[in-house]
């Protein structure tokens, strides 16, 4: 009997034995506090209860996010940027953190009690901060309202044919590798976010590089526009109203152009901007070797004029060719005729640099300049010689009111002509070059003669083959 009773007794002790471990150890587990001697980023919440510990990591987190940023540089003339961490993109997070004081509550008890019995002491806040957010915030429209923007330099050229150059205008620009590095170094550390302060805030300077335009005076003098290196003009004569419009038109077209080194000059681009910008007007032209009225008369003195400035700088002519009719304001072998569609006038930039062409027509005068590189010792000159004169044919026609075989004269002819022209190089007044740089043939025109035939004398066959008529020197003819 009494052994039985021993052993109730025993039984009894375990199970209060178990029933008290397993209210202590619920107990343990469900304990509200943090283990102690838990730290994060310096701030003891170790055995403080977890519910309050989070709403104040909340608020701790918040207000360092609410921290103030200000920028200054003296580029910003008294007027510093200011923004919160949290507009700079800068965030701070503790979720580790929270994910281990969630897990405290998860599992079976004993997970519970081992967990907590090996929660970690030693946390950490982390820092992530969005760099496209304060990019952004200080993108270019902002940089542009505070610094300005960049001014390229410019050429000019003065009244007395003199280049000059008016500076270029540089702006500061935010030197983004050195900001981001100055900004993340001044971002709040451990300390800020254990001991934290509403009136705290932080101050970077914002590191700056000026940011030149995209021409800038050397850009311009590695150009090579140097100087003027040629000047030619020719003379409106007796020109009337629209071929005075239609030269200054094709001039105007001309004007300000830059030929980059191996850029071709064509007459034919030129003859569509001044088509298009200004219209051409009426004026005489040349069909077949005559003159007859039409439209754009006048447009090869501007070809012509471009093409004797050429040759006297020794450009690489591509394309030309004469008129059909010498022209008054050239001699004749030194002009460049142009016809829509057939026949055009070309030149290459050779001389290694950019080469700049102006030209106006002013006081009954066409002046073309070119301003570019060309050696100062070196000149061209040019000789047109006329190796054969053309006589003037004949041409009958029928009129039946003269008298039977009588002859009148219409119109006086005039001779055609054969003409070379030789460019000389010069070098500090020696010739050193004599080249043939063009054999041009102007066709006769006709004498036109009015017979009545009688039968001792025959006319001449009046039928002749219709040619393809090419305007020159305009750019159309009825």
């Amino acid at each position: 009997m009494k052994k039985i009773h021993l052993g109730l007794i025993i039984v009894i002790s375990f199970a209060l034995l178990l029933s008290v471990g397993f209210g202590l150890l619920t107990m343990y587990a469900n304990q509200k506090e943090l283990p102690k001697g838990v730290v994060l980023s310096g701030w003891q919440v170790g055995g403080q209860p977890a519910d309050e510990v989070l709403s104040e990591l909340e608020q701790r987190l918040q207000a360092m996010t609410s921290i103030k940023a200000t920028l200054e540089s003296d580029a910003l003339k008294g007027h510093p940027e200011s923004f919160s961490l949290q507009e700079a993109g800068v965030r701070f997070s503790a979720a580790d953190f929270k994910e281990a004081i969630a897990k405290l509550s998860e599992g079976s008890l004993w997970e519970q009690v081992l967990y907590r019995r090996q929660f970690q002491l030693e946390w950490h806040i982390s820092t992530d901060w969005d760099r496209d957010v304060l990019k952004e915030r200080l993108n270019e429209d902002w940089q542009k309202e505070r610094f300005g923007e960049p001014v390229n330099a410019v050429r000019s050229i003065s009244e007395d044919d003199v280049v000059r150059y008016t500076p270029e205008k540089t702006a500061y620009r935010i030197d983004w590798p050195a900001f981001y590095e100055g900004f993340s170094a001044a971002l709040p550390n451990e300390s800020h976010f254990a001991e934290p302060n509403p009136e705290e805030a932080i101050t970077v300077q914002l590191p700056l590089i000026r940011q030149k335009p995209p021409v800038t005076v050397k850009s311009l003098q590695d150009e090579g526009i140097e100087r003027k290196i040629v000047e030619f003009s020719t003379g409106l004569g007796s020109s009337g109203p629209g071929r005075v419009h239609n030269v200054t038109a094709a001039a105007k077209a001309v004007d300000g152009m830059i030929l980059k080194p191996g850029d071709e000059f064509n007459y034919a681009h030129i003859i569509d901007v001044a088509k298009k910008e200004y219209g051409f007007k009426e004026a005489p032209v040349i069909v077949n070797g005559k003159l007859v009225p039409g439209t754009g008369g006048g447009i090869c003195q501007v070809s012509s004029t471009v093409y004797h400035a050429a040759l006297l700088i020794g450009l690489e002519i591509t394309e030309r060719r004469n008129h059909s009719l010498p022209v008054s304001y050239l001699p004749k072998g030194q002009d460049a005729t142009f016809a829509e569609g057939a026949i055009n006038f070309r030149f290459r930039n050779n001389t290694g640099k950019h080469l700049l062409i102006l030209s106006e027509v002013s006081h009954g005068n066409l002046t073309l300049k070119m301003f570019g590189t060309f050696p100062e010792n070196t000149e061209y000159e040019l000789v047109s010689t006329t190796i054969e004169t053309l006589p003037s044919p004949e041409k009958v026609i029928h009129n039946n009111s003269l008298p039977p075989g009588l002859k009148q004269v219409v119109q006086n002819g005039k001779p055609g002509y054969v003409v070379e022209t030789y460019r000389t190089k010069k070098v500090n007044g020696k010739v050193v070059e004599n080249v043939k740089i063009s054999k041009d043939t102007y066709r006769p025109q006709n004498s036109i003669v009015a017979i009545n035939p009688t039968n001792e004398v025959p006319l001449p066959d009046a039928n002749e083959t219709p040619k393809e008529e090419v305007v020159e020197d305009g750019i159309s003819a009825p």
